[in-house]
């Protein structure tokens, strides 16, 4: 494995429309042609560790943070494609000629977003995924949750989202950690004239597809929504790769990471184990997406991919 350099980058001054941000950067220390983006889902948090695993596979991996900063919505309510956009353009800056997006979870949904809306994206690795875009979750710019409104914007104008039902409740004991998966099943039956403005178009995206979803997710359906997506692909005649396991959670986890961390306000599914066996036959497929021609071809057999 190459030896890895790391640092802490901004964005500066970004282009129209985008937001500023700061993040954490690591690559090879000789330097690669392979660029990835790596974001995170709701925690907001900037995936270090996952940066550090891509650097030592070959590539130069950037994480940003993009809600909650500095000039930043403090939710995820109308955050501008726009800024994950800058970061790319940082790769691009810097010699990547190859760009891939790796998300989970609401980073999934946005990495699936740009594939579709931004040219030149090479390949989007989308771990527990959805596949229609979703209201915000936690505050806008102007402090308020409510009412809903779309998670992102692009061109300074709001996605279509589905909605969330506020009649939901939860049934686990108060005080304990919750499941909100009902909570998005309960929003597409509600709000089923809402889905097909607010599908994601991958069937339009020019990037390579992989997707990750584990079937004991307690977050959101990412299994039914993956499938969803990669039917959309196929019906359009276009590649998708299509990686699953019955009793992974909603947080795969590559080789190499340490476990997800217990959470005490949310339930994920699966467990340490499962979740750790759908990352590793995840593994050669997201590397063979983000690093292209150059990367070794998947021994057939290592997954439940379809």
């Amino acid at each position: 494995m190459p030896d890895i350099v790391e640092s802490s980058v901004h964005s500066g001054r970004p282009d129209a429309g985008a937001d500023p941000w700061t993040g954490f950067r690591a690559a090879p220390a000789g330097g690669s042609a392979v660029g990835v983006l790596v974001l995170s889902g709701s925690s907001g948090r900037i995936e270090e560790e996952r940066c550090r695993l891509l650097a030592r596979e070959g590539m130069t991996a950037l994480s940003i943070r993009w809600f909650g900063g500095p000039e930043q919505p403090p939710g995820i309510c109308e955050v501008p494609l726009e800024t994950f956009v800058s970061a790319l353009d940082r790769l691009r800056a810097e010699g990547a000629r190859r760009i891939g997006v790796l998300g989970v979870s609401k980073g999934a949904e946005a990495a699936l977003h740009l594939s579709v809306l931004h040219p030149g994206i090479d390949a989007v690795v989308a771990l527990s995924p959805t596949s229609a875009t979703w209201a915000n979750v936690g505050r806008g710019r102007d402090g308020l949750t409510v009412p809903h409104r779309s998670s992102w914007t692009w061109q300074g104008q709001p996605l279509p989202f589905v909605p969330y039902d506020s009649a939901w409740t939860a049934s686990e004991p108060e005080g304990t950690p919750v499941s909100i998966l009902g909570w998005y099943e309960q929003s597409l039956r509600t709000f089923a004239d809402r889905v097909p403005a607010a599908a994601i178009a991958v069937e339009r995206s020019a990037a390579e597809l992989v997707l990750v979803a584990g079937g004991d997710d307690l977050m959101w359906p990412s299994l039914r929504y993956a499938e969803e997506l990669a039917a959309r692909r196929r019906a359009a005649g276009l590649p998708v790769r299509l990686v699953t396991r019955a009793d992974a959670g909603h947080r795969p986890r590559l080789p190499g990471e340490d476990p997800a961390p217990v959470s005490g306000a949310f339930r994920h599914g699966g467990s340490p184990e499962a979740d750790a066996a759908l990352g590793a036959a995840a593994r050669p497929h997201v590397l063979y997406a983000l690093l292209g021609a150059g990367a070794a071809t998947p021994t057939v057999g290592q997954d439940s991919s379809k």
